[in-house]
């Protein structure tokens, strides 16, 4: 969309809108911001507002906002279906996704991955994989990068590699990946979505709009996500798209697959386990689509392998934060929802002393029962949902309570025995106390970072 001289309204205030509108007025637009919120934590953005001379409002989102309107732009965290955004469309504004107002100045290749678990720590392979082969890349979208600033830096990198939410495919209209990629789906963010059909339709938009050249990789072991794609490519012209698969527990006549402690595409092997140093069966998963993306791109493997070998993970999944005592202190902030708690469990073959909760997701914490009982010695419970989670799992494991992020690691640390481990996995959105799941894991860490003396005299080791 031409938007010169065109006002557009920017709804919410955040770290993605802020660099949506230095693109908008690169482009000439007059964007309007308005936020619900009147929150302090907005006061930082509100002066680079100020600054740019762009108009904004915040406790409540006027009508004014959205008169005259050519363009609206909700921020990810804003539905699309609030009112004020329904009667400008109502009137002809149009409705798009940051994500999709951002793609027509994107002059890289495209790699983007989206699934309800994983997507962080797949991308981060990614783009740790096309590094080391000596390409030019970014990693942009639901994290520390908006799409919209990525398109422009300049020089424009050859590759950008996007993590993709099912908000910011919500609207998207033209938006297409030159390698898409659906890691897994599971029941996430009904609250917004409503269904798990309505979550999983907007997760394959990220298929809809490809066309030749372009390509569709998808989990194999994830019938939903397999079945869904599959239909998608029925039904919205991805019939020239051709769909690549990747599998940990089946053979796959062309595709990746876990054959042993042998990664094979086909029948030829290309890497072995022992390549792979993230814990977990479900991080296998993210390392196959990984390695389906650079196969299909066609990467120096050597390289590829490279890269694989000295890959460590990232902050906030599973991340190994200190060793005290013999005890390891493991921090999962990122695990927002019962699956990823679920993998998290798998990854440890224990004693565990597990510290969850938060802000739910209206899931039924009863299923956490039987990977509870079999994995966790002592569970401590913390945030809006500890009450739910002690009920569902009562009988199970013996429960704490715990007031703060300080006194479940204390409790935790009392719980553990030598050699166990006390791990973070809240399965819970984080909103209930902190900013972010970020916030959360650097609460956890500092508090680790708190426990002295070590138990019994024992050497402290701190990772960074």
């Amino acid at each position: 969309m031409d938007v010169k001289n065109k006002k557009v309204t920017v709804v919410g205030i955040g770290r993605t809108s802020m660099a949506l509108i230095r693109l908008l007025l690169r482009e000439g637009a007059m964007p309007y911001v308005t936020d619900a919120s009147k929150a302090a934590a907005l006061q930082p953005m509100r002066e680079q507002l100020e600054e740019l001379g762009v108009p904004y409002e915040c406790g409540g989102h006027s009508s004014s906002a959205f008169e005259d309107t050519a363009l609206v732009i909700p921020s990810p965290g804003v539905p699309p279906s609030i009112e004020p955004i329904g009667q400008a469309v109502e009137a002809g504004a149009a409705c798009i996704s940051e994500m999709e107002f951002a793609f027509p100045y994107c002059r890289s290749k495209i790699i983007a991955v989206t699934g309800t678990n994983g997507k962080t720590t797949t991308t981060e392979l990614i783009r740790h994989m096309i590094y080391a082969c000596g390409h030019t890349v970014l990693l942009a979208g639901n994290n520390d990068l908006p799409f919209s600033e990525a398109v422009m830096v300049e020089p424009a990198p050859e590759f950008i590699v996007l993590e993709v939410s099912s908000y910011q495919l919500e609207l998207i209209e033209t938006f297409h990946p030159w390698i898409g990629v659906l890691l897994n789906l599971s029941e996430d963010h009904l609250a917004r979505h409503g269904t798990m059909e309505e979550y999983a339709s907007a997760k394959a938009n990220l298929f809809a709009h490809q066309g030749p050249g372009e390509i569709a990789i998808v989990n194999a072991d994830d019938p939903l996500c397999s079945g869904f794609a599959q239909r998608r490519a029925g039904t919205c012209g991805l019939v020239l798209v051709p769909v690549h698969r990747f599998s940990v527990s089946q053979r796959l006549e062309t595709g990746l697959w876990l054959d042993g402690d042998t990664i094979r595409n086909g029948d030829t092997a290309i890497a072995e386990r022992g390549d792979v140093h993230l814990p977990g069966p479900h991080n296998l998963e993210n390392v196959l689509a990984a390695l389906a993306v650079m196969s299909i791109g066609d990467f120096r493997w050597d390289k590829v392998i490279e890269g694989l070998r000295c890959f460590e993970g990232v902050e906030h999944r599973l991340e190994r934060v200190a060793s005290i005592d013999g005890v390891d202190y493991i921090n999962d902030s990122k695990s927002t929802n019962l699956d990823s708690l679920k993998a998290a469990l798998e990854s440890f073959d224990g004693p565990l002393v597990l510290i969850a909760g938060g802000r739910g997701k209206g899931s039924d914490y009863a299923s956490l029962r039987g990977p509870v009982a079999q994995r966790v010695s002592t569970l401590i419970t913390m945030g809006e949902d500890a009450p739910l989670i002690e009920d569902a799992l009562a009988g199970e494991v013996p429960a704490l309570r715990a007031a703060d992020m300080a006194d479940a690691v204390a409790k935790a640390a009392q719980a553990a025995p030598a050699g166990g481990v006390v791990l973070l996995s809240p399965g819970c959105a984080s909103f209930d106390m902190y900013s972010n799941f970020e916030e959360r894991g650097r609460d956890f860490k500092r508090a680790v970072g708190e426990l002295r003396p070590p138990r019994h005299g024992a050497t402290e080791r701190m990772t960074a």
